[in-house]
């Protein structure tokens, strides 16, 4: 392996946040290369569109088979790049395979509606049809998973990808490209229906401005979605966008406290917080938050914090320096606000190139500007709340909206966080933390979150587009709403 020090112009170095160490070079796609990968990923959309979308549900399900044969080898990228413990890596992996299962049985089900004419002799359906090339910009945290449930879609409704990974994950990016590709040559598909451009965020433009990408689905960081919603829809295209989270859980007087600790545990320290999914903030009724707060801080205190590879690792490291240093400010900022760190938030010894934390818990007077932000790290803000209407008051008061939880047994508190007037989030969850959606539901948020939805459901719809049919089977030609033109 390497030492240290910066790529060579035109590449792009990979380092591990395991030990911090740069691996190797690859090579950068320039605007150029961009612009020839949409190019030729909208060629094989032509010809791939016109496929019965059964056929194209069987390179799916041929890709999904190669992932599972290969679950070990995706999941080893997956935790040297990224850093993920062993359960977490391979429980991303089963995601892809789950994602393939999914988009086969959609294959036989895209269907559209078909309703009421108002005129006699005619029929009124809808139908869906392929859009076009997708672009997927992806993120460093699900470095696999993000692009399956995008390309999984993407390829039964009849479209081409073109794929920008995150800088810091090219190895599994390319070990994914690698293993569709093998299966779309096997079922004799177009070359070319996924396309990988490691490209650099100002070379990723063309891929943001191109007429020839009617869709942009897009992971990452809120201010990275204020930079690609407005490009995108300046030239009239479709974003997906799935940006931050500041995902609470309401925890109430009657809940169980053991369920509670453990469902919050995971969701905040989980993946070293680096979930978009990851839990932020817990809103705790009053009475009960000092037993709460204690549990948490005893279960941090157990935690165990190190090489993801290494067994029964449950933390393992933030994916680099700039990382521990936002953890860093947003704990000086919290305690400057009045809060009391009760657990945690200290880094721990490796060597000078890895960021290993431990998990803090952060007891706040009020939800200050620093507990509004999103720190993609692991940090939980600790509110406490007398009243359930102020409760919900303060989970909604955040810019964002994506997932979001209640532990409680009390079924009128529960059904009231489920209701129009509870939690604004896209996720919403009863005795469950907030990370760990299924496969099945649309995921995605509101909000700063961006208002995408991805993977089950509907959410299929946003790569096709629909047309509104009218027949006429009739000798006559009546006028809607009762127009006549004679």
């Amino acid at each position: 392996m390497a030492g240290g020090g910066g790529a060579a112009p035109g590449s792009l170095a990979v380092h591990t946040p395991i030990t911090g160490e740069r691996l190797f070079d690859v090579a950068v796609t320039d605007a150029a290369g961009v612009a020839a990968a949409v190019d030729a990923a909208h060629e094989a959309f032509l010809r791939w569109r016109v496929v019965p979308a059964p056929v194209r549900g069987a390179l799916v399900r041929r890709f999904g088979e190669l992932v599972a044969e290969h679950a070990n080898d995706v999941a080893d990228l997956i935790g040297v790049e990224v850093g993920k413990i062993r359960s977490e890596a391979l429980g991303e992996v089963r995601e892809m395979i789950d994602i393939c299962d999914l988009a086969v049985g959609l294959s036989r089900q895209l269907d559209g509606r078909t309703m009421p004419s108002e005129r006699p002799g005619h029929r009124l359906m809808e139908t869906w049809h392929p859009l076009g090339v997708v672009g997927v910009i992806s993120a460093f945290n699900f470095p696999a998973a993000v692009w399956s449930w995008n390309l999984a879609l993407a390829i039964v409704c009849g479209d081409a990808v073109v794929w920008k990974p995150a800088p810091g994950a090219v190895l599994t990016a390319s070990a994914c490209s690698a293993l569709f590709a093998r299966a779309a040559a096997e079922l004799g598909a177009p070359v070319n229906l996924n396309v990988l451009v490691p490209a650099s965020a100002e070379d990723t433009g063309v891929l943001l401005d191109s007429p020839r990408v009617p869709l942009v689905s897009a992971t990452g960081s809120e201010r990275m979605g204020t930079r690609v919603a407005p490009r995108v829809a300046a030239r009239f295209g479709r974003a997906i966008l799935e940006l931050g989270g500041n995902n609470a859980a309401v925890v109430t007087a009657s809940a169980d406290l053991e369920l509670a600790t453990r469902g919050i545990v995971f969701a905040a320290a989980g993946t070293a917080g680096q979930r978009c999914t990851t839990m932020r903030r817990v809103i705790v009724h009053e009475s009960i938050a000092d037993e709460l707060a204690a549990r948490i801080a005893t279960a941090y205190a157990n935690l165990p914090i190190g090489d993801p590879f290494a067994g029964g690792t449950l933390v393992g490291p933030l994916i680099n320096g700039a990382a521990y240093e936002a953890m860093a400010r947003a704990l000086a900022q919290a305690v400057a606000d009045g809060g009391e760190i009760l657990a945690g938030g200290q880094r721990r010894p490796s060597n000078a190139s890895s960021y290993y934390a431990e998990p803090a818990l952060v007891r706040m007077p009020a939800q200050t500007d620093i507990v509004r932000t999103e720190t993609f790290a692991p940090i939980l803000y600790l509110l406490t709340y007398r009243d359930f209407t102020d409760a919900v008051a303060l989970h909604n008061d955040v810019p964002q909206g994506l997932s979001s939880c209640i532990f409680t047994t009390n079924q009128r508190e529960a059904e009231r966080f489920l209701a129009a007037d509870g939690s604004d989030c896209g996720i919403t969850n009863v005795n469950i933390g907030t990370s760990g959606a299924e496969i099945g539901g649309a995921f995605g948020g509101e909000k700063t979150t961006g208002g995408g939805r991805e993977a089950g459901s509907d959410a299929w719809r946003a790569y096709m587009r629909r047309a509104t049919n009218t027949i006429n089977y009739s000798p006559d030609l009546p006028l809607a709403q009762g127009v006549t033109f004679a």
